[in-house]
């Protein structure tokens, strides 16, 4: 059996030492083999300290007590509880224990002055508890007083929801019977009255799994859908956020540790499956207003789909599609021109569509797809009757629907025998309702080039005839769309084009034209705007369309409106008029193999090439695209897809190409929306949000780029570019911008270290590529001062001190001023590299001396601040072998010179570093002859 004495002082040397956990380990060994109660609570006592030190203040606490139980004047051990207990919140506890501390020791300082620290946040604690009780019962009385003036009543409302954010607050309004006064709120229609309760109960249900299963019940599924269901964006949107916020609590937001009685207490499922089944009742029913079924729809988006593949479990959207695919495919059937149809806004039937792909894209197998398409192709068939023409085109325009989500389902409905004929048929319809509709369905149906081919044959002509014979504006900029659409099959590939030279101007000259007419309603200059989309697959086009300012600015300020249906058309335009898309690299071998062997080989039109897309770009940047970008981002995450995400993010990257350009957008608020892209959506959309960051992060003054808070999200996307699957100009415009952060302030600094940053820039020093070695040079040479990186270059077993040395005797000023800037900085900081720097390689003395010669004086300063910290770095053999080298020679030439505004920094520098080596008796003050 090991002795509990000797283990005792063999943790003792360990903690001592510094390794807490060894010195646990050997504690808790002792402890094991210890009979002797005196010995144990001193072992208990020290095993306390180590518990502080690992901040796990419950464990502290607990072995504190069991000292104390020993001997209860333990002074030791009762201020350790003091600390541990004070840490936990259990300030009264606390106090007693130094209140006792005190008592044994009148005169210590440190007890006292915790007796006052303790007794001062007791105090504090007990005057905010007991005037947050009377706050909220004070909000409720001004707030559900009907005569109180109108801006108290506003002011209460925001503090009631700005308390129940904090969790103090929350919980003091609900343990203030607060749940049925916000109900009260609700209950007096008033719209700003439902939508601070609403709020309040957003910020109650945060991160709090119990409290939101308690409000649900107190409130109720079914009252909370009908406050969505009310005609009000504002608060269908507010309900949304509450709905969230109990989802994210119910499903995992909640991070509290509720004990043994978690599963029995707080088994969620059952209210989850409630609040599934009463957002898809809500899809589909007439009591529900546009911006509720926008609202239920954005929550099933969200929520329903899995967030990750990898997961296994994929039953809520089995499940969503048993109990509600049907209701979904009513909303994207739904004609508003007809009676009696959903109340709907313009974005809601694309809202629907989005949600379709979300649910199809996550099924697993064929059997799920297989169940998928043959709901779909029941609701289709039900819905087809010759005898009714408005349940015909119901199902017509669900197709369109399909065709704009999982695109596969709806094409294969319209393969299906007499779909498209029917489609064709009702082209030719006598009533308008009917041709707007089959001509969208068409236009959505020729989205793929095969079938593109079969309508060329047989819808060209049809269209051609709606257009010349249909005097509504609407359904001939439809027809007209469906020609762009065909027009453009071919997409960028000059030798391709499917019309006439000159037609393809023609369709979008008439696009333009309609684009900039307010007489004609958002919805049909919508498609405007989708014309242009396929139609600026032509370069003549593109040209055509930048240089008509008037239009520009129409499509920008619709991209503004509240129909935000627009935004991948606009995505699209712009995209084609950047040229910003996926390019195939064009080999030249295979180009001549390819015309050898009579293959088709794609051709760039002649205002493809670079100098014309530049133009494009400034004339889009004087138009104001950046604003436009700016308030698409902000749109609805159902509305503004991953794939719409990577256009903007595409567009955004071709508009930062040039430097001069990169102020305009940051003043437009481009720097503000990159962020949101950079950090969701697909990989090349963030990686190209993250690269457009990066150029305007690289020479942008950050705190104007990015104000307040978000600055610090700018890190990581940048920190994403320095992975080595990134190209070599994404790896320097990251390390630039990183390092114009990093001289910006020491939190940005740790922001950075925190993001993992630091290994990747140190792999970058050892470049052989002298940008990219220079930058990450040049960033580590900012991050320095940063206590963190100070201890990595302190670290033994790594070249990191010796890599800066090599890096100053390199040949390039721009690099020697980074490396001998971060040296400096290094040895002024920290005494001990004073030293390892002349261990790391024997070449340290030489390269100094060439760094304190060196004609440029930027160099040059960098290198004597260097002797100066290692003359005062403490070490003496140090500064001694400094004097006695070439050093002296060097410093006495450049002291003695004369005062000189370019070279004035080194001089004072060199002067420093004489008076220095007086003050260590190195060399005698200089004393000309008399």
């Amino acid at each position: 059996m090991e002795d509990p004495i000797q283990l005792k002082d063999e943790g003792n040397k360990f903690f001592q030492a510094g390794d807490i956990d060894k010195a646990i380990e050997c504690y808790t060994k002792a402890i094991k083999v210890c009979k002797d109660k005196k010995v144990l609570a001193v072992i208990h006592r020290n095993r306390s300290a180590c518990y502080l030190k690992k901040e796990n203040y419950t464990s502290a606490a607990s072995d504190a007590s069991k000292a104390i139980d020993v001997d209860a004047k333990d002074i030791k051990a009762l201020y350790r509880r003091c600390q541990a207990l004070e840490k936990l919140g259990k300030l009264d506890m606390a106090f007693k224990d130094v209140q006792r501390c005190a008592t044994l020791e009148p005169k210590n300082k440190t007890f006292l002055e915790t007796l006052r620290r303790l007794g001062a946040d007791i105090q504090a604690k007990l005057k905010t508890t007991f005037s947050t009780d009377s706050r909220v019962q004070n909000m409720f009385d001004i707030l559900l007083d009907e005569e109180m003036e109108k801006d108290k009543r506003e002011k209460a409302a925001n503090n009631l929801i700005v308390l129940s954010r904090e969790d103090a607050g929350a919980e003091r309004i609900f343990q203030n019977n607060g749940v049925p006064l916000l109900l009260n709120m609700i209950e007096t229609g008033k719209p700003e009255m439902i939508l601070a309760a609403v709020r309040t109960l957003s910020g109650m249900c945060t991160g709090h799994k119990a409290r939101a299963m308690a409000i649900i019940h107190m409130v109720g599924i079914d009252k909370m859908c009908s406050i969505m269901a009310v005609d009000n964006e504002e608060i269908a949107l507010a309900t949304c956020n509450l709905f969230q916020c109990i989802n994210d609590s119910l499903t995992g937001g909640d991070t509290r540790e509720y004990g043994k009685e978690e599963a029995l207490v707080l088994d969620a499922a059952k209210d989850l499956k409630t609040i599934l089944l009463s957002l898809l009742e809500m899809v589909a029913s007439k009591k529900v207003s546009g911006h509720g079924r926008d609202q239920a729809l954005n929550l099933l988006t969200k929520n329903v789909p899995r967030k990750d593949k990898k997961e296994k479990d994929n039953s809520r959207t089995l499940f969503t599609i048993d109990h509600g695919l049907k209701k979904i495919l009513k909303v994207c059937g739904q004609v508003p021109e007809l009676p009696d149809q959903l109340p709907l806004t313009e974005n809601t039937q694309l809202i629907a569509s989005v949600l379709l792909n979300k649910l199809y894209d996550d099924l697993k197998c064929d059997p799920e797809r297989n169940n998928f398409r043959d709901i779909c192709d029941e609701y289709i068939k039900s819905k087809i009757d010759p005898n009714n023409m408005d349940k015909t085109i119901h199902a017509v325009n669900t197709i369109s629907g399909l065709l704009q989500g999982p695109f596969d389902v709806g094409n294969a409905l319209v393969g299906h025998q007499g779909i498209m004929e029917m489609m064709v048929a009702l082209c030719g319809s006598e009533r308008e309702v009917d041709q707007m509709v089959a001509v969208e369905a068409l236009i959505h149906a020729s989205s793929k080039m095969s079938r593109a081919s079969f309508i060329i044959t047989n819808g060209v002509s049809l269209l051609k005839d709606i257009y010349k014979k249909t005097k509504n504006e609407r359904i001939k900029i439809r027809s007209l769309v469906g020609l762009c659409k065909l027009g453009s099959a071919g997409g960028d590939d000059y030798s391709m084009r499917q019309f006439a030279e000159g037609s393809t101007e023609k369709l979008a000259k008439q696009c333009r034209k309609w684009l900039c007419n307010p007489q004609i309603d958002t919805k049909t200059r919508k498609w405007a705007i989708e014309g242009l989309a396929y139609l600026t697959n032509d370069a003549d086009v593109k040209d055509d369309f930048v240089e008509d300012e008037p239009a520009l600015k129409a499509m920008f300020e619709l991209a503004k409106s509240k129909d935000k249906t627009i935004l991948y058309s606009v995505a699209c335009t712009l995209v084609n008029c950047t040229n910003c898309y996926e390019k195939k690299e064009i080999i030249p071998e295979l180009v001549q193999l390819a015309k050898f062997s009579k293959q088709h080989v794609p051709e760039q039109h002649p205002k493809d090439k670079k100098d014309f897309i530049e133009k494009r770009v400034k004339r889009l940047l004087k138009a104001g695209v950046t604003s436009a970008l700016a308030v698409m981002v902000k749109a609805d995450n159902a509305i503004l897809t991953d794939q719409t995400k990577e256009m903007l993010s595409r567009v955004f990257l071709a508009l930062s190409e040039d430097p001069r350009d990169r102020g305009t957008i940051v003043a437009q608020g481009g720097g503000k929306a990159l962020i949101p892209l950079a950090l969701e959506g697909t990989d090349a959309g963030k990686v190209k949000a993250s690269h457009a960051l990066a150029k305007i992060a690289a020479i942008s003054n950050p705190e104007i780029a990015f104000p307040g808070e978000r600055v610090y999200e700018v890190v990581r996307p940048l920190v994403s570019l320095l992975h080595t699957d990134r190209d070599g100009m994404q790896n320097f415009e990251a390390l630039k911008g990183l390092t114009n952060l990093a001289g910006y302030s020491e939190k940005l600094r740790v922001k950075i270290v925190k993001e993992k940053a630091l290994p990747e820039i140190e792999n970058y020093m050892f470049e052989e590529h002298d940008q990219i070695r220079q930058a990450a040079t040049e960033c580590m040479c900012n991050l320095v001062t940063c206590k963190e990186v100070q201890d990595r270059y302190l670290e033994d077993g790594n070249d990191k001190m010796k890599l800066l040395v090599l890096l100053c005797g390199e040949d390039d000023d721009s690099l020697q001023i980074a490396a001998a800037g971060a040296l400096a900085m290094l040895t002024a900081a920290q005494k001990k590299l004073c030293t390892k720097l002349t261990l790391v390689t024997t070449q340290w003395l030489e390269i100094l001396q060439r760094l304190c010669l060196h004609v440029n004086p930027r160099i040059q300063h960098r290198g004597l601040v260097i002797v100066y910290n290692m003359l005062n770095s403490d070490d003496n053999e140090l500064a001694k072998k400094l004097i006695e080298s070439e050093i002296l020679e060097i410093l006495s030439v450049i002291g003695k010179a004369e005062d000189n505004p370019k070279r004035q920094e080194p001089i004072d520098a060199a002067r420093a570093c004489l008076v220095r080596a007086m003050d260590l008796g190195l060399i005698k003050p200089f004393t000309s002859p008399s």
